[in-house]
């Protein structure tokens, strides 16, 4: 019997492959989207708020964002009230790709679901919204207990 994981992990790495193809941006690959979609939507969000966000862990947070700024793609700024705390802004450069980041994710879920009828899109939705929500939980309490 398959687990859910290995689906997941399918649709996961596939997605990657997918967005890395349609990005034709060399020093970007199919990973980076989920850090572009994060920045944009909250510009100014603490590196370990977007660890928390796109459940990554912090070096490959600040990995990513390494690259990401070597590229031109963001700013890292410390905090003037906190030196401890560092909050990354997108640049223009980030700011231009966005959009088409966004679309790709959109079509990719339209490819996916486009011989699903609109009530299986809607069940599959909720039960991956739940079992979503579960491992949020799981991941909150394991923060805590740090």
């Amino acid at each position: 019997m398959s687990t859910i994981m290995r689906k997941i992990n399918i649709l996961t790495r596939s997605e990657g492959v997918y967005r890395t193809d349609r990005m034709d941006i060399p020093e970007l690959k199919g990973w980076h989207h989920s850090y572009i979609l994060a920045i944009c939507n909250n510009p100014g969000l603490t590196q370990d708020e977007l660890a928390r966000h796109i459940s990554v862990n912090k070096s490959n947070v600040a990995r990513n964002l390494t690259h990401l700024e070597e590229n031109g793609y963001v700013l890292r700024e410390v905090c003037k009230n906190d030196r401890r705390i560092t909050n990354v802004f997108p640049t223009e450069k980030m700011l231009k790709i966005f959009p088409k980041v966004k679309q790709i994710t959109l079509d990719w879920n339209s490819y996916l679901a486009e011989d699903l009828t609109e009530n299986e899109f809607e069940q599959f939705t909720y039960v991956l919204e739940r079992l979503t929500q579960k491992a949020a939980i799981y991941m909150e309490g394991r923060n805590d207990a740090k």
